[in-house]
């Protein structure tokens, strides 16, 4: 009797991760989902921009126990104002004399406000007008991507900028402003994607098993663009902290006193030459946090699309 050594067998949790041949759709899934994590850490810079991303999101969950001071009420305006990094603030004090470092933990929440709200409206909005166009063809295809000409036609932040106008300052209509500007893009990515697959043979023969249109693009388009989609938001998402930021320096996002990294490097722009940390750190912030996410994004599309990488 000849025993056949299969590298791919091994016991335990891990050989029912990675068995060649799962059993259930559920040990599939997981198993697809435990072999791109491994391919993911073996990424450093996307594990960098993972722990990034990470601390950011602990940084929002547990700001009342990781600030020191109260974000939006001052201290003594005449003992505490502009003061350096020290012992007491950490990274200082602005013109109101109110801790910079309690502010920046704060403004991490409506930062992660901004992109979860932007992305949970304009993702679905761009996959949804992609895979009809690609899908229908014809005049329809024709209609909804010059309209999605018309706004990539414009810079994201010059847009934002006009709907913000015309809505008004605030953090709500900032995002609806960005979220406004933001879906082109995915339109066009769940375009292509579904132009290469809506005459395969799976879907000539979910055809002629009477599906109609709208099941055939929910159950069969929308899941095969999902994950170019995806990784196209996780790279954007560092372009909609910047117009977030870029609104709230122009004071059209978060209105004062809220701790918003944009509205904050604009109040210390009067005093970065003598009180640099003012704007500094609240910049720092934005070029940390923007980096994280481009670096977890270009880790996911190494992991959810292959052909990319290469």
């Amino acid at each position: 009797m000849t025993i056949v050594n299969d590298p791919a067998a091994e016991p335990g949790i891990r050989g029912w991760l990675t068995d060649p041949e799962p059993t259930s759709r559920t040990q599939a899934r997981i198993g697809n989902l435990y072999r791109g994590w491994r391919s993911f850490v073996r990424n450093p810079l996307a594990m960098v921009g993972f722990t990034i991303v990470v601390l950011l999101l602990l940084a929002a969950a547990f700001a009342p126990w990781l600030a020191t001071h109260n974000p939006i009420v001052g201290g003594d305006l005449r003992t505490q104002r502009l003061l350096p990094p020290g012992d007491e603030f950490w990274l200082g004090t602005d013109d109101q004399a109110r801790d910079i470092y309690s502010r920046l933990v704060y403004g991490s929440r409506l930062t992660l406000l901004v992109v979860v709200l932007v992305t949970v409206i304009a993702m679905p909005i761009g996959l949804l007008v992609g895979t009809v166009a690609g899908y229908m063809g014809g005049w329809i295809d024709a209609l909804l991507m010059r309209i999605t000409d018309i706004f990539l036609a414009f810079p994201r932040l010059v847009l934002a900028l006009a709907f913000v106008a015309a809505l008004g300052p605030g953090i709500e209509n900032a995002i609806i402003a960005i979220a406004i500007t933001a879906w082109p893009p995915y339109a066009r990515i769940a375009r292509a994607e579904t132009l290469t697959v809506r005459n395969s043979d799976f879907i000539a023969a979910v055809q002629l098993q009477g599906a109609s249109s709208g099941r055939i693009i929910w159950k069969h388009i929308v899941p095969l663009c999902l994950s170019s989609v995806i990784v196209r938001v996780t790279l954007d998402m560092a372009g909609i902290i910047l117009t977030a930021a870029g609104l709230g320096f122009l004071g059209l996002g978060a209105q004062p006193p809220l701790p918003e990294w944009g509205a904050m490097i604009a109040s210390g722009r009067r005093y970065i030459v003598d009180q640099w940390w003012v704007a500094t750190m609240p910049g720092v912030a934005i070029f940390v946090v923007s980096l994280g996410f481009n670096l977890l994004g270009d880790g996911l599309r190494d992991v959810l699309d292959p052909k990319a990488a290469k």
